[in-house]
């Protein structure tokens, strides 16, 4: 089989795909700096190397030891609504540390490069949101994922390299963050029912998202790095039904069984609403992503985040600015 890369393979995506991996026969080294994830998430089989991908000595050492055929880049800080208020930080992570993990494939011959983007980089397009529609990012973690992929396009014009980009969205499940204030909202919601806080919504809580079970999209994730199908495509990932933010707190609640409050707080500049089509990926890859209703992913999931128990959520320490910042985040 190959050897192959997963950076950010710690954290909640990446440690899936990881496993899924292992679980083909792959070679997987798996590169996290613990810096949104946990070292016992690493995958039993795989190589855990702790680093930053923004570290170009230890990126460069690592590809030179270990020959990767195939890098699943999929190390982020993906804190979309955080995103304007630490710009530096956010392109520094997301930009500069996928350029390092770039130059690393051209370097040492890696032939397919697979890059979890984000939907975000659609802005508020016209829904469903295809691969047709012209990004236009309204935010500095959809702007840095979509440079990523222009360059990675770039990339592939002229130096060869395959890539495989996927665009995620609101993907939720076992090993998901709950630590996080700022970012997936299964997540916040969890660890607020297991401390017994109030459910805290921005705005009406109308907004609109495809919300995703982890496991329904991984397999397809694992596909891109081999499938001849998905050589230098651009592919939707994930779920085709969209609830509220409302919709899925009450979902929550009853499947907790927990009597915690809504609490409604001052809206804050995000997308409305957000779902995508994913007929490419299915034509490409035969994916199936619709397979686990909300509800039920949402059991097993109340199953996982029981067991882990209820979270502390430190606040971000390195806010640059602070003008506009949500009155709950500072």
């Amino acid at each position: 089989m190959s050897s192959v890369l997963v950076t950010g393979g710690a954290g909640f995506l990446g440690a899936h795909v990881a496993q899924e991996l292992v679980s083909r026969g792959h070679d997987v080294v798996v590169l996290d700096d613990l810096s949104g994830g946990l070292a016992e998430q690493v995958p039993r089989g795989a190589r855990f190397v702790r680093g930053s991908v923004v570290d170009d000595g230890l990126v460069e050492g690592l590809f030179r030891e270990a020959r990767f055929e195939v890098v699943y880049h999929l190390a982020a800080y993906a804190a979309e609504g955080l995103s304007p208020f630490i710009r530096r930080f956010n392109y520094t992570n997301n930009v500069i540390g996928s350029m390092t993990v770039l130059n690393a494939c051209l370097r040492h011959d890696v032939r397919r490069l697979v890059f979890t983007s984000s939907i975000a980089v659609y802005g508020a397009g016209e829904l469903p949101l295809r691969e047709s529609t012209t990004p236009r990012p309204e935010d500095p973690y959809g702007i840095a994922k979509y440079a990523v992929e222009l360059d990675l396009a770039a990339a592939t014009r002229q130096h060869g390299l395959e890539h495989a980009i996927f665009r995620p969205h609101n993907v939720y499940g076992e090993l998901q963050s709950m630590r996080d204030r700022y970012r997936n909202v299964v997540g916040i919601f969890l660890n607020q029912v297991l401390r017994g806080e109030p459910l805290t919504v921005f705005g009406d809580g109308r907004q609109t998202r495809a919300f995703t079970y982890v496991r329904d999209l991984v397999p397809t994730i694992a596909d891109g790095g081999f499938a001849e199908a998905a050589r230098n495509r651009v592919m939707n990932v994930g779920g085709d039904a969209h609830s509220t933010v409302l919709e899925l707190a009450e979902t929550l609640r009853e499947v907790t069984g927990s009597r915690v409050e809504i609490r409604h707080l001052p809206a804050r500049h995000e997308v409305a609403h957000a779902w995508a089509d994913h007929a490419l990926v299915r034509e490409l890859l035969g994916a199936k992503l619709d397979a686990t209703p909300l509800r039920e992913g949402l059991a097993r999931t109340w199953a996982w985040a029981k067991q882990a128990g209820p979270q502390p959520t430190p606040p971000f320490s390195a806010i640059e600015v602070e003008r506009g910042l949500p009155p709950s985040w500072r």
